[in-house]
């Protein structure tokens, strides 16, 4: 049996008892290392789970997979994910690989961003598409998820963004020469994604466009849902820009116009102070 579990949010304690007893008994326990992490790291889990995890990187999941799927058919190995197992469609194509070799599965669920961030007060059933913002280089710099901020807001929703993780990368010119060394883990910060999303504002504006979002937008920034030192913290989207959250991982929402009271009334419990330039969160634990 392949068993999918999911890790939750916080640390290493967000497992649930199902998948503890399961991971506990699997005769091989991957860890899925690149869509997201928790707050502490794979030793931490292991002396947790009592069992030895084996780091799978997104090159062995997506190009090697047979791999984790070795034996198991005839044995019982563990997937384990940060969050829920189906919040990256990586995960579907393991399941479908599985199928295909005959490999019963069976999944463990558990929170994921993207239900845990109505912490933040507004209702799960008014958010729209989610959208990914990715890290820009100096020769891409995508703006085409934007067009689904724009529909969201058209239909007065809220846009879940997932801010851009970079885990195991290599620089280009090692990328040519195949050499494998790989460059330090970066996090995208709501700063980040503030900025871009600003830039992108601007840049409708020259073209003549009338943006769907502006510097005035109310948004939400998320840090660390899920663990004991969570941040949240709700503003203009300038202010996005310089609010103090803290270490990853982020997340930001743009809120999708008029908000229903209760919305707004729990918004205001994370307030960005107005007068404040370097804007200071509130946990709101």
């Amino acid at each position: 049996m392949l068993y999918m579990i999911g890790l939750g949010l916080g640390d290493a304690k967000d497992i649930t008892v199902k998948g503890l007893e399961v991971v506990r008994r699997c005769s091989r326990v991957y860890l899925e290392a690149y869509t997201s992490v928790l707050t502490v790291g794979k030793e931490v889990l292991e002396e947790f789970y009592g069992r030895k995890l084996i780091l799978a990187d997104r090159e062995e999941v997506e190009q090697e997979a047979n791999n984790i799927l070795k034996d198991a058919d005839i044995s019982d190995v563990a997937f384990l994910v940060v969050g829920d197992p189906f919040g990256a469609t990586t995960h579907s194509d393991l399941i479908l690989r599985a199928t295909k070799l005959g490999i019963p599965y069976r999944v463990i669920h558990n929170a994921s961003i993207m239900n845990a961030v109505g912490c933040c007060g507004l209702q799960l059933y008014r958010f729209g598409e989610t959208v990914s913002v990715v890290f820009w280089t100096d020769t891409w710099r995508p703006e085409s998820f934007f067009d689904k901020v724009k529909k969201n807001r058209q239909n007065g929703m809220h846009t879940l963004c997932l801010l851009d993780i970079k885990v195991k990368e290599q620089s280009l010119e090692n990328l040519i020469k195949g050499r494998k060394i790989y460059e330090p883990p970066r996090y995208m910060s709501v700063n980040q994604a503030a900025q871009q999303l600003l830039e992108i504002v601007q840049n409708q504006r020259i073209r003549g466009e009338e943006p769907a979002v502006t510097e005035e937008t109310l948004c939400v920034g998320l840090a660390r849902v899920g663990a004991e030192d969570q941040k949240i913290a709700a503003g203009t989207l300038q202010q996005m820009c310089t609010v103090d959250l803290g270490g990853p991982l982020h997340s930001l929402i743009i809120t999708g116009g008029s908000l229903h009271p209760l919305e707004m009334e729990m918004l205001s419990l994370f307030s960005v102070p107005e007068n404040s330039s370097e804007s200071q969160s509130t946990d709101g634990l």
